[in-house]
């Protein structure tokens, strides 16, 4: 069955997300896409600190490719390390830094950490942003939850479920398990309701130039084609010379 099919690949890649994340965890890691080539799987590995993944002459590249084949069962798989321009415009990069602050300082400044992290994806040029903290510690010994959020984000549409990045992150410390959820609305997403107006003078000298280059363009190839026309035709010498010889 092809359904079958299907929910077998999704399982493999979601067992795969889970092992890298968990190798890589402290290497700057966000995610990895898997592509089928004819020749084999390509596996993408997202991250901010390529060269922790790489390592010294590719060896955890080579350990990471035997692991893919003996425990994933994956043919050929080709690994490719792709750096992260912007860490603050990745939310999984952004949960995950704040998880690690959390397991080196503890949560008791969970609010400035919030605060911080959230102003520092606003100043990167996200439209919006916002961080959820939840968990035991946040800030009592009961479980209770934070909310920090910034600028304009869509809740609810196809926006917000298509265009929205989403990262989410884990840590287990004494106190217990405390969650973090970011969004993050990205700088290149064009909004519907976002209308750009133009004065009516604006409009025609954006159009003027654009029509008088045309007819110039059209007014040029007009004159080249009259003048192969006009081209008068060379005499040949024989009637030249005929010419010649009735003047004498």
């Amino acid at each position: 069955m092809i359904e079958r099919q299907f929910l077998t690949r999704k399982i493999k890649e979601f067992q795969i997300e889970e092992f890298m994340s968990s190798v890589l965890d402290k290497a700057g890691y966000s995610h990895t896409e898997i592509q089928r080539t004819p020749l084999g799987e390509k596996v993408i590995i997202f991250t901010s600190r390529p060269g922790l993944i790489v390592g010294k002459k590719g060896a955890n590249i080579k350990d990471l490719t035997e692991v893919l084949k003996k425990k994933f069962q994956l043919e050929n798989p080709q690994i490719e390390v792709a750096e992260i321009e912007n860490p603050n415009l990745n939310p999984r990069s952004v949960a995950r830094h704040i998880i690690h602050t959390f397991e080196r300082f503890g949560p008791k400044r969970f609010k400035s950490i919030g605060y911080k992290t959230l102003q520092d994806i606003i100043d990167s040029g996200a439209l919006g942003a916002e961080i959820v903290i939840s968990g035991r510690g946040v800030p009592s010994s009961r479980a209770k939850s934070w909310r920090f959020k910034a600028g304009y984000l869509k809740k609810s549409g196809d926006i917000a479920e298509s265009f929205v990045k989403k990262g989410y992150a884990t840590a287990h410390l004494k106190s217990g398990a405390i969650g973090v959820k970011v969004m993050i609305l990205t700088p290149d997403i064009q909004l519907p309701d976002k209308i750009k107006i133009y004065a009516v003078g604006e409009a025609k000298q954006e159009v003027k130039p654009q029509v008088k280059e045309e007819k110039k363009e059209a007014h040029h190839k007009e004159k080249q084609e009259a003048k192969k026309e006009k081209k008068p035709r060379k005499k040949s010498q024989k009637k030249e010379k005929d010419g010649d010889n009735k003047k004498k």
